[in-house]
């Protein structure tokens, strides 16, 4: 699709209503992981040195309609001004007349920051009249909530149908990297698909099948896909009741040309605990008492030959229970090798989903990475091929 981006909006004088995601996890009113508004920052200072007079709202956590003081954006307020090294004003409310009356004392370059979105009902249910009352804070309409783009909400997708509406920064580097993995990738194009259920990533698999060269399965799934063509695999995590399904995937996608790479070799233990005695074991061998939780060294070096010939790589799910050691050791090498790969100029690698962030990181090349997606369900989404309401709403170019 075409999209208007902010190099279109002449923004000096002009009252511009950010759509950012400030959903940070915080732990004792504290914030954890401050990407979300690290990443967000290039847009809002991009449009407040322009001379724009940028109100930023929201959504925070889940309050249902309803006002949870706990739930209040006012100390993301001071995080963006430490941030952005500017001040950054507040409003108690993102609609109605206090939130126009604080809009209303903005002068152009200042940043204003609405309350929580979801505080009001009509937010999660595209209420117009909510759409209406953010629309008449702002002359034009500026996403950078990939993140929240498949939520169609007042704030993502009904305002942005108000005002003249433009891809942030943010939203334009993940719709370039989302087509630089799917859209038109140079190839082959390799995918790693991993985790724990077949059935949460039927509509994944199955779009990605259609799309990539290689898709590499990983986790408790290729479990699944492995119990599926007859082989015992003990007291691993697998869903018998999907094994028609699994079957289905592999003949579709061997119809379509598409290679699907399996384990050969599994490491098992019989707890599943950190450092528990483990061994590696053929993927037709595992013992009746244990339990696979991550791909052998054989099946590591499988995918680092597909890797060396690849061109893209879109990565979504770790190949263990990356969270426990020993049973990090594939994810970790492969991780090594696409960064070094990526690194040299030979793969372009992109890899989101909230497990696949954290193993990157666990791994230390989230920075060595083409592009590290942190939007979770709405990168989920697209890679299933699925139409984002926040993505759709926006102005064509």
């Amino acid at each position: 699709m075409t999209y208007r981006t902010i190099d279109a909006l002449d923004a000096k004088g002009k009252r511009v209503l950010l759509r950012a995601d400030l959903n940070v996890p915080m732990k004792d009113g504290r914030i954890t992981d401050r990407t979300r508004i690290e990443r967000l920052c290039p847009t809002i200072a991009e449009l407040a040195n322009a001379g724009a007079r940028v109100v930023i709202c929201s959504h925070f956590d889940r309050p249902k309609g309803k006002r949870v003081p706990e739930m209040s954006l006012k100390p993301l307020a001071e995080a963006l001004s430490e941030a952005l090294k500017r001040p950054v004003a507040f409003a108690d409310d993102c609609i109605g007349p206090e939130a126009e009356a604080a809009v209303a004392k903005l002068q152009d370059g200042e940043i204003l920051l609405l309350e929580n979105t979801r505080f009001h009902a009509g937010e999660e249910k595209n209420d117009p009249a909510m759409a209406a009352g953010l629309a008449k804070l702002a002359d034009a309409y500026v996403n950078d909530a990939f993140s929240a783009a498949h939520r169609a909400h007042a704030s993502t997708e009904g305002v942005a149908h108000l005002l003249p509406s433009y891809a942030g920064r943010l939203m334009e580097a993940e719709l370039k990297a989302l087509d630089a993995a799917l859209g038109s990738p140079a190839r082959p194009v390799v995918a790693i698909v991993g985790g724990a259920k077949v059935s949460t990533k039927l509509d994944l698999l199955g779009n990605l099948s259609k799309k990539v060269d290689v898709l590499v399965i990983g986790g408790a799934m290729a479990n699944t896909f492995l119990a599926a063509q007859g082989l015992n695999l003990g007291k691993s995590l697998q869903e018998a009741e999907m094994h028609d399904t699994a079957r289905a995937i592999l003949a579709e996608a061997k119809a379509g040309g598409c290679e699907i790479l399996l384990p050969v070799d599994l490491v098992v233990a019989e707890k599943f605990e950190a450092n528990a005695p483990s061994r590696t074991v053929a993927a037709d061998a595992v013992p009746e008492g244990s339990m696979a939780l991550d791909v052998g060294p054989k099946s590591v070096d499988a995918i680092e030959a597909r890797l060396r010939t690849a061109s893209t790589l879109v990565w979504n799910g770790p190949l263990g229970a990356f969270e426990i050691p020993p049973f990090d050791v594939a994810t970790v090498a492969v991780a090594e090798i696409v960064a070094a790969l990526t690194t040299s100029g030979a793969l372009k690698s992109i890899g989101g989903g909230g497990d696949t962030v954290a193993a990157l990181r666990h791994a230390e090349v989230a920075d060595r990475m083409t592009y590290v997606s942190t939007a979770g369900g709405a990168f989920l989404e697209w890679l299933e091929g699925k139409t984002l309401p926040g993505v759709a709403a926006l102005s064509p170019a």
